[in-house]
This record gives structure tokens, C-alpha cells and sequence, in this order.
């Protein structure tokens, strides 16, 4: 028995009018009627209408879903691949857009308030507010935490310029020590961890020894962070790492703790 016209708007989720749409322009024609000359839907018609709906959800206009059901050499599995890929790189630009979107949170609620060209300028294609999240279930209880957010909250496009180019100043100067030779425990080196040391006290947070061990720590054994360093010179996160514990020995500070 074919099913009426109004229980496959039902199922469909589609309105009868659509229905009477699609018979009206030939692309989905219910294949039988009624004794009393009502529109009925047979199995094939029904998922005939699947195809033309997955079609139209995906944004092809009808006449485009009518050519390519029309196809003599596509079959029901050859639709299901081709929508399935389709899917799948709609689903890629949502979770795409999705992410910006989850940045752009982020960045308001670090309220970097800088345009998209400054931001360009300041950042490239490095984005503070990914790490953000993590750095809030971490350490958003701590006072380092805090100082953090306030100062960076308070920081122009000029501070950020500096901010950057101080950090990359001294990474590539641990960089020209470490391919020359120079060991981590090193008057030289250890003058460089406390200078990144006192960059952090200076933009950030009150960063005592103990966590800057933790974040020697951190760009050593998190790849993502290793990555900031490893480019330069294979070997510099450990090498920076280690310079950072020799400048804490040499200081008195802890041997523990975390990192911000």
C-alpha cells in the first residue's frame, strides 16, 4: 500500500505544499493515486525524496538536484557517497567557523580589544586566546592567574608589539647561545632565563622560581609549546628548559610547582 501525502509530509518534515511542489516540476512524483484520486507514495518515491531533501539541505537548488538524479549512472550508493563527502566538508567549514567563533569568546573574555588588522600585525597567525581556556582550568585559581589576566586586560597594540618582540628577542638570543655551544648551566645562558624571567614579572605576573621551573618544564614536555622554540634549533626547548633550572639553582628557588 502506497503511503498518503500527508504522512509523508510527516515523516519528511516538509509541507504537503512542498510535496506539491515537487510533483508540480516533475522531481518527486508520487507513482499512484487513490480510488478517490489523492496522491500516494510508494517505497522508491519516498527514497527518491530522502535524496532530493539531502540535496537540499546541502544548498543545491532543485533544477541541480533534478540533473543529477536524472544521472542514468548513479545509483542509490553512488548519492549516499557523494553526500556523505559532501557532509563531511560542511561538517569540516562548521567546525571551522565553530572555532572562530569559540576565539573570538575567548578573546573578549581576555578582552584583547584590538581590530583584525592589529591583530595581524601583533600576533600572525599565533592566537592568545587558544590556549586561554586551558590556562583557565589550570590556573584560573591562582593569583598568578589573576595578575595575568588584569595586565594583559590593560594592554594596547604598542604594548603588545614590545610585549612579542621583547620574548622573541631572548628566544633567539637562547637560540644563538645553544648552536654555540654554550652549556645551559652557563653564565650566559642562566643571564637569559632570568631575563625571561623578569619579562614575564614585568608584562604578566609575579613569576617566582618555582613556577618558572614549572614552565621550563612545560615548553620541554608540551609539544605544542616545544613547537614555539624547536623550529630554530632542534633541541632549544630542553636547552631553554635547562637553563631555566640552573638560573633557579643558582637563585635558592623551589623545585616544584606549576606554571603560568
Amino acid at each position: 500500500m502506497g503511503i498518503a501525502v500527508g504522512e509523508v509530509s510527516r515523516l519528511a518534515g516538509v509541507t504537503v505544499r512542498t510535496l506539491h511542489h515537487y510533483d508540480d516540476i516533475g522531481l518527486v512524483r508520487p507513482s499512484e493515486r487513490t480510488r478517490s484520486g489523492y496522491r500516494s507514495y510508494t517505497e522508491p518515491d519516498v527514497e527518491r525524496l530522502q535524496q532530493v531533501l539531502f540535496y537540499r539541505e546541502l544548498g543545491f537548488p532543485l533544477e541541480e538536484i533534478a540533473a543529477i538524479l536524472a544521472d542514468p549512472g548513479a545509483d542509490r550508493m553512488t548519492h549516499l557517497r557523494r553526500q556523505r563527502e559532501l557532509l563531511r566538508e560542511r561538517i569540516g567549514r562548521l567546525e571551522a567557523m565553530a572555532a572562530a567563533v569559540e576565539r573570538a569568546m575567548e578573546a573578549y573574555t581576555m578582552d584583547i580589544r584590538l581590530t583584525a588588522q592589529e591583530r595581524l600585525e601583533v600576533f600572525g597567525d599565533f592566537r592568545p586566546e587558544e590556549h586561554e581556556r586551558e590556562a583557565r582550568e589550570r590556573w584560573g585559581d591562582t593569583e598568578a592567574y589573576r595578575q595575568s589576566s588584569e595586565r594583559m586586560a590593560r594592554m594596547t597594540k604598542a604594548d603588545w608589539v614590545r610585549f612579542r618582540a621583547e620574548a622573541e628577542a631572548t628566544t633567539e638570543a637562547f637560540a644563538l647561545a645553544y648552536t654555540g655551544g654554550l652549556a645551559a648551566d652557563s653564565a650566559r645562558a642562566m643571564e637569559l632565563a632570568e631575563e625571561h624571567r623578569a619579562h614575564l614579572v614585568r608584562w604578566c605576573y609575579d613569576c617566582s622560581y618555582e613556577l618558572h621551573r614549572g614552565l621550563g618544564d612545560m615548553y620541554a614536555d608540551d609539544p605544542r609549546f616545544a613547537a614555539n622554540f624547536e623550529p630554530l634549533a632542534e633541541g632549544l626547548s630542553r636547552y631553554i628548559r635547562d637553563a631555566i633550572h640552573a638560573n633557579a639553582d643558582r637563585a635558592g628557588g623551589g623545585t616544584g610547582g606549576g606554571a603560568l
